[in-house]
């Protein structure tokens, strides 16, 4: 109950802060909203470039719409974020195989919608992702995956990594 000595202004301003304090804890976080902004290729390329890591592309391009290509247009800036994490965390060098461009599986939570990255599995990649995560069983694909505590999904492909960053 509102105290009749407090102005209506104030007692308004409570009602409403009392409210939002029985709502808040019902409301579930998007995990697109958690996964940032969509970035430009050049934008996210900046980013990786200045913590240090690179790409490869077999077609030495970025075109989103050809799968020779590593792009990172509309990649989330969780995802970039989760990288430079990983590569800070981890000590080792990064190098990024596969991006947002097209050819990889559909999905919610896929390339093509900014949540995923492929890595290069280097020893020291795989080592620190064996260690520091906790095995979580195969994919559909047979794929072993390792989880963060953060919710990340790393499965060893035949050829990479594939990281999902939720």
């Amino acid at each position: 109950m509102i105290s009749p000595r407090l102005p209506a202004r104030t007692g308004l301003a409570a009602a409403a802060l009392t409210a939002l304090a029985v709502v808040a804890p019902l409301v579930t976080a998007d995990p697109a909203a958690a996964s940032g902004t969509k970035l430009t290729h050049a934008q996210a390329a900046g980013r990786l470039r200045a913590a240090g890591i690179s790409w490869t592309s077999s077609g030495h391009c970025s075109d989103r719409n050809n799968r020779h290509c590593t792009s990172f247009t509309r990649i989330n800036s969780g995802t970039v974020s989760g990288i430079i994490t990983f590569k800070r965390a981890s000590h080792c060098a990064v190098t990024i195989t596969g991006g947002t461009e097209t050819g990889h599986a559909p999905g919610r939570y896929s390339h093509w919608n900014g949540y995923k990255v492929d890595v290069s599995p280097t020893g020291c990649v795989t080592n620190y992702i064996k260690h520091a995560f906790r095995y979580v069983g195969r994919r559909g694909d047979g794929a072993p995956m390792y989880k963060s505590s953060a919710g990340n999904i790393y499965a060893r492909e035949s050829s990479h990594w594939d990281i999902t960053y939720m």
